[in-house]
């Protein structure tokens, strides 16, 4: 019984000191001077709680615009939404922070900071990837001015990641001209995504498609036109086979390489 009073007691003067808490926040916010409001914004931030700091930043940011201390009040403010994972905002705020203050000792972790709100908006890969694209340029900027940076491999990292979702975004699409049975535009598809990444990851994957699609264009031709894309298909073939590593894959570039074989034969 002693114990179940004590843990109520206890409950009791927990929901208090927050009622309190919240009383002298709302208080603060409502009535309180510059400084108080600055003083408490900068101990809400430090302490993680975001919301209650950001409301506090919103407050004060317009009173130091032009100030000294404008420069450490802003970085907080971007801060703050950077951790509140309002990326839209947080990108912007970083960006403006450094052209408004390009010899703080702050600038490099805005300039990380603004393009890493860049990687975290950049939407899957079958969506409009405008914001993969900014990031990456943003990275990798970042990635040349600062070599030596304590962000480098975190910015290598996302780079990383933002290249392979271009890079499968594109690779899906020539694929589906394959998919289609559009194999003219698969082959091209195929050739120019090759030239645009290549060191792809989806290299073996290109080179398989690319001979299957010269090959089905082939043998569903007229019969004039058939021979030449057979020699065409056979050389994507040969070449996949040189490259590829996939099982599957090559036990049917070889079917075909034998089809190709008989059809030239046949066809001489």
């Amino acid at each position: 019984m002693f114990l179940t009073q004590l843990k109520k007691g206890f409950s009791l003067l927990a929901i208090l000191l927050l009622l309190s808490s919240c009383s002298e926040y709302q208080q603060l916010l409502k009535k309180g001077d510059l400084a108080a409001k600055t003083k408490a914004a900068e101990e809400y931030y430090n302490a993680g709680e975001y919301k209650k700091a950001l409301r506090l930043f919103e407050l004060i940011v317009p009173a130091y615009r032009g100030k000294p201390q404008a420069e450490r009040i802003l970085f907080w403010e971007a801060d703050t939404y950077y951790h509140l994972r309002d990326y839209y905002i947080s990108g912007y705020k970083f960006e403006r922070f450094t052209v408004a203050f390009p010899k703080s000792d702050k600038r490099e972790e805005s300039e990380f900071k603004a393009a890493r709100s860049t990687y975290e908006l950049s939407a899957r890969y079958s969506l409009d990837q405008t914001e993969t694209n900014e990031g990456i340029e943003k990275l990798q900027r970042f990635i040349n001015d600062y070599p030596e940076s304590v962000y480098l491999e975190e910015s290598n990292k996302y780079a990383k990641e933002l290249q392979g979702k271009l890079e499968r975004k594109y690779y899906e699409i020539a694929k589906r001209f394959h998919h289609r049975e559009i194999y003219k535009s698969a082959i091209k598809a195929f050739d120019n995504y090759l030239i645009e990444y290549p060191g792809t990851e989806y290299t073996e994957k290109v080179l398989y498609y690319k001979q299957e699609s010269a090959y089905e264009l082939a043998i569903n031709s007229f019969n004039n036109l058939i021979p030449e894309r057979l020699k065409a298909a056979k050389e994507y073939n040969e070449t996949y086979l040189q490259y590829g590593k996939d099982e599957n894959y090559i036990k049917k570039a070889q079917k075909i390489a034998e089809d190709i074989t008989k059809r030239l034969e046949s066809v001489n």
